[in-house]
């Protein structure tokens, strides 16, 4: 597909995981190996390239305890062609629109009450904040600054792949980080 022809496709209803995912993250259990953090995604691609994006991260593999659900909407960017497969595009995701967390567990709640935080309240189960434009060192969010996920699109047989995560945990918050792999694949419901 050409990349008009991809923005076209993915515009129209939701596109979801079809299981949930394990990711690195950027913590390490007391061995130095890399922990991992699950989560489920849903993707909103509407006209003018705007997009809204859910993540819920889980404690456990098979999703059944939600720990934080992840609203982010915005813009892409379209960036050319990725190396990665014939069709695969590179895409900014600006969230310039929302950046909202929701605690869903009240450990979670506690755990990022424990960080540095100065220009947001108190975090407490079910009430969500929004982070755009602020400070918050634990998702890499820097005040002032528009977060900027550089990933890629790719559609294969009607499934839409995004980059899989780096597996040192590395955010796609640089060019540079931009991923090199594919993941699990979304599809439309």
């Amino acid at each position: 597909m050409t990349t008009e022809q991809t923005k076209e496709f993915i515009k129209g209803g939701k596109w979801v995981n079809i299981a949930p995912e394990v990711r690195p993250s950027t913590s390490k259990s007391a061995d130095g190996t890399i922990k991992p953090f699950y989560l489920t995604r849903e993707f909103v691609y509407d006209d003018n390239d705007t997009f809204a994006c859910i993540v819920i991260n889980y404690a456990d593999p098979n999703a059944k305890v939600p720990l934080v659900k992840i609203t982010i909407k915005g813009h892409l960017q379209w960036q050319g062609e990725h190396p990665i497969a014939v069709g695969a595009y590179k895409v900014d995701y600006v969230a310039d629109t929302a950046y909202e967390v929701t605690p869903l567990l009240q450990g979670f709640a506690d755990a990022v009450n424990q960080a540095p935080a100065s220009d947001l309240n108190k975090w407490e189960v079910g009430v969500t904040q929004d982070l755009i434009g602020k400070s918050f060192p634990a998702f890499s969010l820097t005040a002032g600054q528009t977060y900027i996920d550089y990933d890629l699109i790719y559609i294969y047989n009607d499934m839409l792949f995004n980059g899989s995560k780096n597996v040192d945990g590395r955010a796609f918050n640089k060019p540079e980080n931009r991923p090199t792999n594919l993941q699990l694949p979304l599809v439309r419901i």
